[in-house]
């Protein structure tokens, strides 16, 4: 397997930056994680409208989610880093659906694919939708960490 080289957004930075202790350790090995294995060093794909089946999404420890967006199968971008949980402004699923421009779906019709494609694949985006949620990153990233 080809290595994968890891960018992260300005609010991932800021977000992976906040993590201490056990949360931190476990958000370094999953980086070493990606960086040697790809997509199968994540879970699962987001399920609902573009682009969201295109993103990946991984379990760190306990609440702390990372979502990743793969713009190319050796280049993978960190976009958010946090927990989900019952506070919309830290809950990392809020934060993506507000990256993406589009309401949450309905949680009945959710499921978790396998992050890498049935042939083993990253699930590429196009460079443009990923250069978009860059963007809105370093935006509300400008707003939640001045």
């Amino acid at each position: 397997m080809t290595s994968v080289q890891i960018a992260e957004t300005p609010l991932a930075s800021a977000q992976a930056a906040i993590l201490r202790g056990p949360a931190r350790k476990a958000y370094e090995a999953f980086l070493d994680d990606l960086a040697h294995r790809g997509c199968a060093a994540l879970g699962y794909r987001v399920t609902g409208p573009e682009p969201l089946p295109r993103l990946c999404v991984k379990h760190l420890r306990g609440s702390d989610r990372v979502v990743v967006a793969f713009e190319s199968s050796t280049l993978a971008w960190i976009l958010l880093v946090g927990p989900h949980g019952t506070d919309p402004d830290l809950d990392v699923y809020d934060r993506l659906y507000e990256l993406a421009g589009i309401r949450p779906p309905n949680a009945h019709t959710r499921t978790k694919p396998s992050c890498c494609t049935p042939t083993g694949a990253a699930p590429v985006s196009a460079a443009e939708i990923v250069d978009s949620l860059v963007r809105r990153a370093r935006a509300l990233s400008r707003r939640r960490f001045p």
